[in-house]
């Protein structure tokens, strides 16, 4: 989904801090370097030496080829130290969304004579660059006008999240004889931001709570009227329980008239996900990490919308706490939170974290825990979870890896398949035990795959909300 991003405001209270500007513009030069042409010429000034050599030219002769190379040599390398630097200006965006590609403008504005020259943009090397259809690959070889502008496109596409920078921009010119070239480096350097993806929040700006939650995929059947808190008395329909009559209402009005409610607002959603080393799977491009957290902005962007207030906690490896907000506003703060966390290879400490989160959050919430749930974890998560339950209602959301499913569903035809087949049944019986022994003390699981994630907890958010077992 390529929507358009939603602006993120200046910083709020908590969030991280802002990137510095950009440098003032500099230019590096490198020493210049002989072009093929050069070398192709001094390979003939040296077949003719060895002409001399055997007697079929004089050495006048050759020293005068030599004499004339040299020449022409050093006139033209002080004609390329001489000639002007184009100028470099980029166009790109400062908030990027990971793993959406994006256009980036490089605009050359050159002034003095035509000049041959090589383009090449020294972006973040691990991303993932495409030529815009029309221009040429990058790098790309072009020809400078006198006193011209031009303008070369591409499209980049970021695969990890964080702070990154644009080096410059690398341009390799010619000397008007082609016998030199030019490494020199223009341009400012330019920070970017690559958030979690949040092109679909744009998507969801013209819908309402209800209408976004459906966009996920959440299924939730519709009870007219029920709820919490009390929103309006109005005529009975068809399909009212009895409960919903005022029956003091309806004796003054002499018809039937039903109490309508709604969801309560302003309760608080808190959602916890695992930074250990269970997330740094990768399915798709994206690390369980980074579908984890995408899913996380879908319910959060939900859930504020209803008017709930949302929160964040990480644990695992490093440790981020935002204290639940109400308003849109939050989400930004939430973005800028979390942009740059990245899982590490360690265990989490689920009985830490609870512990922590507890002595937080002390106002009853709804909290959300996201991670990949194995059954030599469950003694731990299972001792975090009743401590939370003190306070909280909780959700464990168990990612589980598309290749499980695949595994089962591969024929058995020999008996490597069959071993491999055996393991993954195994595997997963084991994870089933793990989920139930959390059923069996009142947890909510939901064991999905990542493209199931989002779905999955706004569907359980509406329920628990319609349920009014917050």
């Amino acid at each position: 989904m390529n929507s358009a991003a939603p602006p993120l405001p200046p910083v709020a209270s908590g969030a991280r801090p802002p990137l510095p500007a950009a440098a003032p513009t500099r230019i590096a030069r490198a020493w210049p370097r002989p072009a093929p042409m050069l070398v192709a010429a001094l390979a003939v000034v040296a077949a003719l030496g060895l002409a001399v050599h055997i007697g079929w030219l004089s050495a006048t002769a050759w020293l005068g080829a030599f004499a004339t190379l040299a020449a022409l040599a050093l006139f033209d390398l002080w004609r390329l130290r001489v000639a002007p630097t184009p100028e470099v200006a980029r166009a790109l965006p400062e908030a990027w969304p990971i793993g959406v590609e994006r256009e980036v403008e490089l605009r050359i504005e050159h002034y003095g004579r035509a000049q041959r020259v090589t383009v090449h943009d020294l972006h973040p090397g691990d991303w993932d660059a495409h030529r815009d259809p029309g221009d040429g690959e990058m790098p790309r070889s072009l020809t400078l006008g006198r006193d011209s502008v031009s303008v070369l496109r591409y499209r980049l596409k970021p695969e990890v999240r964080g702070n990154f920078t644009f080096a410059g921009t690398q341009l390799r010119l010619a000397s008007p004889l082609r016998l030199w070239r030019q490494s020199r480096i223009v341009g400012a350097p330019q920070d970017v931001r690559v958030f979690p993806n949040f092109a679909p929040l744009a998507g969801f700006a013209l819908f309402s709570a209800e209408q976004a939650s459906r966009l996920v995929g959440a299924h939730i059947k519709r009870r007219r009227g029920e709820g919490t808190d009390f929103h309006q008395m109005r005529e009975y329909r068809v399909g009212d329980s009895l409960r919903q009559i005022d029956w003091k209402a309806t004796a003054r009005a002499r018809k039937l008239i039903s109490r309508e409610y709604q969801d309560e607002k302003n309760q608080q959603l808190l959602m916890v996900v695992d930074t250990g080393r269970r997330m740094l799977a990768h399915e798709g491009g994206l690390s369980h990490f980074d579908r984890a957290l995408d899913a996380t902005l879908v319910v959060s962007y939900i859930a504020l919308k209803r008017g709930d207030a949302v929160g964040l906690f990480t644990a695992g490896g490093e440790q981020r706490w935002v204290q639940p907000q109400r308003g849109m506003g939050a989400i930004d703060t939430l973005l800028r939170a979390s942009y740059d966390l990245q899982p590490v290879p360690v265990a989490t400490d689920y009985l830490s974290a609870a512990t922590e989160l507890a002595l937080r959050q002390r106002r009853r919430a709804l909290v959300m825990l996201v991670t990949n749930l194995r059954d030599e974890d469950i003694e731990d998560v299972l001792g975090a979870v009743r401590l939370l339950q003190r306070r909280h209602l909780v959700v464990v959301a168990s990612l589980r890896e598309r290749d499980l499913d695949e595994a089962l569903d591969q024929p058995v035809a020999d008996v490597r398949s069959a071993v491999r087949a055996a393991a993954a049944a195994r595997y997963i019986a084991q994870r089933a035990a793990a989920h139930d022994l959390l059923r069996n003390h009142r947890v909510s699981v939901l064991d999905v795959t990542c493209e199931q994630l989002p779905a999955a907890l706004v569907e359980q958010y509406l329920t628990i909300k319609r349920s009014g077992l917050l």
